[in-house]
């Protein structure tokens, strides 16, 4: 039997799952939540995950997971047929780790700080400071990819495909500028090539439409 990954398709953590499952041709079945109806705080789902945040991983022996870098490091762990995109060695893992800390603690932060008062009505446009905080992500990635064809080094891991999920969507509020950072247009590029990157359309799609709806 598959895991289950309880999931929202707009959701940048979501399609970093996806990214990854599609990678190691890992099937999932996937619950889509309405997080409007609420369905992620019935008592069913909050016993799963009391944070009652998305993704949600169950496991075909029942075992729990949520947070999307521990579910990418996870499904991995168990299910790839090599360590090429989370390697053992422990500098290159490390990299990895870091990054991927950057994308929940600056990068998907910067992006939800910008998109929750669009989505709460407080405010209806893009502000400087928006622009400003997303700018300073764009140039943080430019950083890590100064020598690198990839964010930690020459070869893809799961930390190129936790922050394409969030970027592609950041991109979305506040455009990537070709000029100021060549460097992350051109990994942004590479990321898309890949067959994996497949999981990352639909979700995007819709998020893309979703934001429309709102800036008009």
């Amino acid at each position: 039997m598959a895991p289950t990954l309880y999931m929202m398709p707009p959701s940048p953590p979501v399609r970093a799952v996806l990214i990854t499952a599609k990678s190691i041709g890992l099937d999932l079945e996937l619950k889509q939540l309405n997080l409007r109806r609420g369905d992620h705080k019935t008592p069913e789902y909050l016993k799963l995950n009391p944070q009652h945040t998305v993704p949600t991983l169950v496991d075909d022996d029942g075992f729990v997971l949520w947070d999307s870098h521990a579910i990418m490091v996870y499904l991995l762990s168990k299910y790839a047929k090599d360590d090429s995109l989370y390697p053992q060695d422990l500098r290159k893992r490390a990299v990895i780790d870091q990054r991927m800390h950057f994308d929940s603690g600056v990068a998907f932060a910067v992006f939800l700080r910008i998109l929750y008062p669009l989505i709460y009505g407080e405010k209806k446009t893009i502000t400087s400071e928006d622009t400003k905080a997303a700018e300073e992500v764009y140039s943080f990635l430019e950083a890590f990819l100064e020598g690198r064809q990839w964010l930690t080094g020459d070869f893809v891991t799961i930390a190129d495909y936790s922050l394409i999920a969030t970027t592609s969507s950041l991109n979305v509020l506040v455009k990537i500028d070709p000029v100021k950072y060549p460097k992350l247009t051109a990994w942004v590029k590479n990321v898309e090539k890949l067959p994996a990157y497949e999981a990352n359309k639909p979700g995007l799609e819709k998020f893309i439409g979703y934001v429309k709806s709102i800036l008009g």
